[in-house]
């Protein structure tokens, strides 16, 4: 049970101070040679001892999330934030527990030939999802691939996982900087940096989610009491110490471009300019990354009927919807073939999808200023929903004109309620993809993920067919999904979430390296998920979800003690979508 106390107050920690941050800082520094000398099976032993603690804390750590955005603990829409928190945390550490069981054995978590095919350019894709019988019954019909850079093969694709487990380094720290949005990301980054890449972990959380390090102290108590892993508090100024910590080897950020251009750069102006210029930035250390995406949807043209479009407009508005929309993974331009019949019909659709979902709490740090930023003056603007003070209504800028190179739904990631349309040329699917395929790599930014919907019957026919598939391979981004939000993939675990690879520090975009990733995977390209053009239950992002709440719950108790008995509540819970 959860105290009363528990669950009507949010405890936000006090800023750590230098000399805090100076202590804790020399007792990891202290404790990574010796967690990189430690055995496998000792962090099989201490990964599990997280999970375990983690799973304790983990319905009181929802609970705390849903009264920070200002949301009905007991309301549906409280299952995002047991979904998007401990059920993806649970996930990662059970798989992590499991891939750290196949480095004993095997030397790296274990892909068969039977995995691997070869993209037509020659290089090779690896299916990692399902992984497991329980992964085909619970995610039906999706099929999730690694696209792995040239050079990896069939026969070498071993030494291309678990470098740490290969070759150890003699022990680094890593400062990560937790996002303040979704609650599993500042844990899974950890486990990440921690379990793959071998480096003790000083967590400094966001100011927006710091309620969630008391019970990340709680929850992985055995790796802090062990001085492999602290968590700090603050703000800007404790992050700008932090950085520049000279016992500090690496940071990793899970935020904005400017945040991370400030640290590597400094702040802008001449200097800045001039630094990037000759190549010089301020922060010497190894930086990955994770900063952001205007995350387009390219509507493929195809025989849709009512009950497809439907589905996949729904699909849509919940990826607009979920978390009020502070995702950088959620929808923020939808891109439909100009002289499409059914583009009018998909937006309206669309629309009426957004109005199942109630306005929410703008709780994210200036977001009402981006919304308006946005949305004055904005021709045909629609606004869904009556906002109470301190919310902020659905905002949907239609048919914004693509030769307007520099209008800000192509170049600033609106990090708020508002979803933008713009249209191209191309009436049938492969006409279409040449258009849309260059505009959104060259024209929008970020590299971090993009959608294709796409008919079943478009990939029946051959050219319509290799198309896409040209498309999936051209489409640079770090996650491709077909007929599913990128967030699916942020949530699955094997799958690797980061951007495409070859930012520079100059031109970062979404950022570079890799998370999740439990197969321990390296020389990444993409991840790329496909799902049926209409699925059964619907997804638990579709707005209105009835039963999301209890869904979320029964998700959580799944992958805290994985059973097939369970699954049966887990499938009656979605059911009652």
């Amino acid at each position: 049970m959860l105290s009363l106390a528990r669950m009507n107050a949010i405890a936000t920690p006090l800023s750590s101070t230098p000399s805090a941050l100076d202590e804790v800082v020399h007792r990891l520094k202290d404790g990574a040679r010796a967690f990189a000398q430690l055995s496998v099976d000792r962090r099989i032993e201490l990964c599990e001892q997280m999970r375990r603690g983690y799973a304790a804390v983990a319905g009181e750590s929802a609970v705390a999330a849903c009264r920070a955005k200002g949301i009905d603990p007991e309301a549906p829409v409280a299952g995002e934030e047991w979904i998007s928190g401990p059920m993806v945390t649970l996930r990662i550490l059970r798989q992590t527990v499991d891939a750290l069981k196949e480095v004993k054995k095997h030397g790296a978590p274990r892909l068969d030939r039977s995995r691997c095919r070869t993209l037509p350019d020659g290089r090779l894709a690896v299916k990692v999802f399902p992984s497991s019988a329980m992964d085909s019954a619970l995610l039906a019909k999706h099929v999730g691939e690694v696209y792995l850079q040239a050079g990896v093969t069939a026969d070498n694709l071993r030494e291309h996982q678990a470098s740490f487990y290969r070759k150890p380094h003699g022990g680094r720290l890593c400062l990560v900087l937790g996002g303040g949005n979704i609650n599993a990301i500042p844990p899974t980054d950890v486990l990440y940096k921690m379990f793959v890449e071998g480096t003790v972990c000083l967590l400094k959380m966001n100011p927006v989610n710091a309620y969630l390090g008391p019970f990340l102290e709680q929850g992985f108590k055995a790796a802090i009491d062990q001085g492999f892993l602290a968590v700090a508090y603050g703000g800007a100024e404790e992050g700008a110490y932090l950085v520049h910590h000279q016992l500090v080897d690496e940071v990793h950020i899970t935020g904005s471009d400017r945040t991370h251009d400030l640290m590597v750069w400094g702040p802008p102006g001449p200097e800045r300019e001039a630094r990037k210029q000759r190549g010089d930035p301020l922060l010497k250390k190894e930086i990955t990354s994770e900063l952001g995406n205007i995350s387009p949807v390219l509507v493929v043209p195809g025989p849709w009927e009512e009950g497809e479009l439907g589905f996949q407009a729904a699909n849509i508005a919940g990826m607009v919807t979920h978390n009020a929309s502070f995702n950088c993974n959620a929808a923020k331009l939808l891109v439909t073939p100009k002289g499409w019949a059914k583009r009018a019909e998909l937006l309206d659709r669309v629309e009426k999808s957004i109005a199942r979902s109630d306005t929410r709490q703008a709780y994210y740090p200036g977001a009402e200023q981006r919304w308006a930023q946005f949305t004055e003056g904005r021709a045909g603007l629609r606004v869904i929903g009556k906002p109470a003070p301190g919310q902020l209504g659905w905002a949907i800028l239609p048919d914004v004109d693509p030769a307007k190179k520099d209008d800000r739904v192509f170049t600033t990631e609106p990090f708020c309620a508002v979803l933008s349309e713009t249209a191209l040329e191309g009436s049938d699917p492969a006409a279409f993809l040449e258009k849309a395929v260059p505009f959104v790599n060259d024209q929008v930014w970020g590299t971090l993920c993009a959608t294709l919907i796409v008919h079943p019957a478009t990939m029946k026919d051959p050219q319509a067919a290799a198309a896409v598939e040209k498309a999936i391979g051209a489409l640079r981004y770090g996650s491709v999904c077909v007929n599913t939000w990128p967030g699916a993939v942020f949530g699955l675990g094997q799958t690797p979430w980061g951007a495409y690879p070859g930012s520079t520090l100059q031109d970062i975009q979404s950022g570079r390296g890799w998370v999740h990733n439990t197969f321990m995977l390296e020389d990444i390209e993409k991840a790329v998920l496909r799902a049926p053009v209409k699925t059964m239950p619907v997804a638990p992002w579709f707005p209105g979800h009835r039963s999301l709440a209890s869904l979320g719950k029964k998700l959580v108790e799944l992958e805290a003690d994985p059973s097939w008995l369970k699954v049966p509540a887990v499938a009656a819970a979605a059911l009652r979508a």
